[in-house]
């Protein structure tokens, strides 16, 4: 992810608040047609909703809630990442999008690191 501080957050809060930045800020670049303003649609949904459900784990009553909060930051995770893939090349220059990528990745894996600490078992 293009951070201007060029520093590693571990932070996953600010990690997930800067990707949806990052998120909004790309979508703002992509040319007007009809089919990218579906996808910009889509890419702003789920990239900020990964940290939106991280936030309401956050505040989850139970160990279930909290487990389904952090799966569905994941799968919103896994979702903006496959946008991205279709805007790479397609949009903007696969370049540009590569550290976008990139971070996705790292968040699927961190969120996929909780679940497995909690017992959570992926269906494939």
């Amino acid at each position: 992810m293009n951070n201007n501080q060029g520093d590693k957050v571990y932070d996953i809060r600010e990690r997930l608040l800067r990707f949806s930045r990052r998120i909004i800020s790309l979508t703002k670049s992509l040319p007007r047609t009809i089919d990218s303003e579906v996808i910009i649609k889509q890419m702003v949904k789920s990239g900020t909703s990964i940290g939106a459900n991280f936030e309401e784990a956050d505040g989850a009553l139970t160990k279930k809630d909290f487990i389904n909060k952090v799966a569905i930051a994941r799968k919103e995770a896994k979702e903006t990442k496959y946008w991205l893939k279709i805007i790479a090349g397609n949009y903007l220059a696969k370049e540009l999008i590569e550290q976008d990528i990139k971070e996705a990745e790292e968040i699927i894996c961190i969120l996929s690191a909780i679940l497995k600490k909690l017992g959570y078992q992926f269906r494939l």
